[in-house]
């Protein structure tokens, strides 16, 4: 089967292999290489992942081959829109692919996934105390309430690039509450968003509906990862 991959260079100082047509589906490398070679194993664990929640996986993953037809290179802008060395905004990845209207099957496997990705999420956190939630560690920016809240942050900005957002005031600032109404909403959302060929460039950067549903499930997938290596 082969696997379109868009590459995303200068990421926080890494690349990004992101498997286009399987949201979800990233690797992460040293350089794009490595990242792309990182992919063929991710493929093998996101296929797991379906396969134990649905009795037969929409992926052939027997034979894998990685095609890497786009290379994105981050950058920084600033208030002007000028490209600068530090300090800036940082642009991320807006791929040809990204333009492409979602399907109707796309959507509904993409529901089920958000579903398991958060299922995934809060069995990570279940149980833990609220010392242990609000534990801070040595070289990181949140304790694990501050990633939860930032998780339903995101989603919540995600909406607002498409101008599809719940107003702030809606916004709970509890870190459960915030995962659950921004989810709520996006849910909401996603079925009304088959066949949109709406493209919004917002602060300099381009966004699409298929752009916020691959920055969604991959930001949900790695922070819960992010958070199994902190517990």
């Amino acid at each position: 089967m082969i696997f379109r991959v868009g590459i995303e260079n200068n990421n926080e100082g890494r690349s990004i292999a992101w498997a286009l047509e399987h949201p979800g589906c990233f690797a992460y490398g040293k350089d794009a290489n490595a990242a792309s070679a990182n992919l063929e194993v991710t493929i093998q664990a996101y296929a797991t992942w379906i396969l134990k929640h649905e009795p037969r996986t929409w992926l052939n993953f027997e034979e894998v081959e990685i095609r890497a037809e786009e290379t994105w290179e981050v950058y920084l802008i600033n208030d002007d829109f000028d490209q600068v060395e530090k300090d800036g905004y940082s642009v991320d990845s807006f791929f040809r692919y990204d333009w492409k209207p979602l399907t109707a099957i796309e959507i509904q496997r993409t529901l089920k996934m958000l579903a398991w990705s958060r299922a995934d999420l809060l069995k990570t956190v279940k149980g833990l105390s609220d010392e242990k939630l609000n534990q801070t560690y040595l070289g990181e920016r949140w304790n694990i309430n501050g990633i939860l809240k930032h998780v339903g942050g995101a989603e919540c900005w995600y909406l607002d690039r498409l101008g599809l957002a719940l107003p702030r005031e809606q916004i709970p600032d509890e870190p459960f509450a915030r995962l659950k109404v921004s989810r709520a909403r996006l849910n909401e959302i996603l079925p009304t968003l088959e066949g949109s060929k709406q493209v919004v460039g917002v602060d300099g950067e381009f966004w699409s509906p298929r752009k916020l549903l691959r920055r969604a499930l991959w930001h949900e997938r790695d922070h819960t990862v992010h958070i199994q290596k902190l517990i």
